[in-house]
C-alpha cells in the first residue's frame, strides 16, 4: 500500500520545471479522471525534481472551540481510500480530530509552481495498519514515539532526553511494540483541488467534487 516510491527516472531541475509547467499550464484534458492518480503524478514530479521532503503537507484541524490550527505532517501511504499520515493520538491534532473530524491538507510544492489540497474527514486506521508501518520505521523513531508526550508542557528537553534513555534500557533486547497511544489517520477526500501556476497571477486550477453517478466531477476555477 505504499505508493510514495516512484520508478527510476532522470532527474529534473526543479527551476527548468517549474518554467515549463507555468508556460504550459494546466487544461482539463491534461488531467487524469481519477483525482489520485493525478495525485500520483504530481507528487512523482515533486519527487524526481528532488524537491525537500516532497510528501510533507500542511494539516489543518479544527478544535471544539471552533479555533483552526495548523501543521505540517508527512504523508506516508495513499490509496484509492485517502492519504495517511501518523500521530500521537494525545496530541493537539487528535483531540481537535476526535472534536471535528473534517480537515484539510496541502501539499505546498511551491519550487514547481504547483499546489494540491484535499479536504476530507479523517478516521483511524486499524492497529494492524500502524503496526505495519511502525514496524518499518528507524529504531530512534520507534524509541521517539514512546518518549515523546507529543503537544503537551514539559519544563526542559533533558526530561524528554531522559525518557528517550529510559525507553531505550526498556526495549534493549527485541523488537520495539507499538504504542497503544500512537497510528495512523486516514484523509478520505471530500474534494481535491490541483493548482498550477501561471504568469500573470492568472494561475489555473481545477477542482474535483462527487458527480451523482459515484464518479469525479471535474472544473475549472478562476483564479
Amino acid at each position: 500500500m505504499d505508493y510514495l516510491k516512484t520508478s527510476e527516472q532522470i532527474d529534473i531541475d526543479p527551476a527548468d520545471f517549474r518554467r515549463r509547467a507555468m508556460a504550459a499550464g494546466l487544461a482539463r484534458a491534461d488531467l487524469d479522471p481519477d483525482p489520485i492518480v493525478q495525485f500520483q503524478a504530481w507528487y512523482e514530479d515533486a519527487v524526481r525534481c528532488r524537491l525537500p521532503e516532497p510528501n510533507g503537507m500542511s494539516l489543518a484541524t479544527v478544535g471544539a472551540d471552533g479555533q483552526p490550527n495548523l501543521r505540517t505532517v508527512l504523508l506516508k501511504l495513499y490509496d484509492a481510500d485517502g492519504f495517511v499520515f501518523f500521530t500521537n493520538y494525545g496530541s493537539r491534532k487528535a483531540e481537535e480530530i476526535a472534536a471535528n473530524q473534517r480537515v484539510a491538507l496541502l501539499f505546498p510544492w511551491v519550487a514547481l509552481a504547483r499546489q494540491a489540497k484535499i479536504l476530507g474527514q479523517a478516521e483511524r486506521i486499524p492497529a494492524a495498519e500502524s503496526l505495519k508501518y511502525f514496524a518499518t520505521r528507524a529504531r530512534g523513531s520507534q524509541i521517539g514515539a514512546w518518549s515523546s508526550p507529543q503537544s503537551q508542557i514539559i519544563k526542559s528537553r533533558s526530561l524528554l532526553e531522559q525518557k528517550v534513555d529510559e525507553m531505550k534500557r526498556k526495549f534493549a533486547d527485541g523488537e520495539i511494540p507499538l504504542p497503544s497511544f500512537w497510528g495512523g489517520y486516514r484523509v478520505v477526500p471530500t474534494s481535491l483541488e490541483f493548482w498550477q501556476g501561471r504568469e500573470g497571477r492568472l494561475h489555473d486550477r481545477f477542482s474535483y467534487t462527487h458527480a451523482a453517478d459515484g464518479g469525479w466531477q471535474i472544473d475549472r476555477l478562476a483564479p
